[in-house]
């Protein structure tokens, strides 16, 4: 028996992609907290995409991601205040998005993540998504909202 059959979800790692579907998403977390008195924590992953350093051409591609980072915080902040989370934790991290999902979740101690599934159709269908990467690793229940 786990711990959030006994007590409950205590601590819900909400993860977003900052897509016009996060609202969506953000409902669904704010709906099962409001019923276990949960505390929410807001992640959003900034996948890094690696620059092949040609001379001097790293200093923008490091420029560059400091931007998507900083960009990312305050899209956070916006949707967070939009969506009556101003005093939820917000993490920006850096990484692969579906490794720093799993790594956040079992840091905080997290007994649910929340994040957003799209319908695949055709070959789609046969890749690896991030919602089936952290149902299979997450140390918690997952909940993958379908969105459009």
């Amino acid at each position: 028996m786990t711990a959030a059959t006994t007590t409950g979800y205590r601590k819900i790692l909400l993860a977003v992609d900052l897509s016009d579907n996060s609202p969506l998403v953000v409902e669904r977390a704010k709906a099962i907290a409001k019923c276990y008195d949960s505390a929410i924590t807001l992640l959003h992953v900034v996948e890094y995409v690696p620059v092949e350093p040609m001379g001097e051409a790293l200093l923008p591609a490091v420029q560059i991601e400091s931007e998507l980072v900083d960009r990312a915080r305050t899209k956070l902040g916006e949707l967070a205040q939009q969506q009556s989370l101003p005093q939820s934790q917000q993490l920006v991290e850096t990484g692969s998005i579906k490794s720093e999902i799993v790594r956040t979740a079992q840091r905080m101690g997290a007994d649910l993540i929340v994040l957003g599934s799209r319908e695949r159709h055709g070959l789609a269908i046969l890749l690896n998504f991030t919602e089936d990467t952290v149902l299979h690793a997450a140390p918690c229940d997952v909940l993958a909202v379908r969105v459009p």
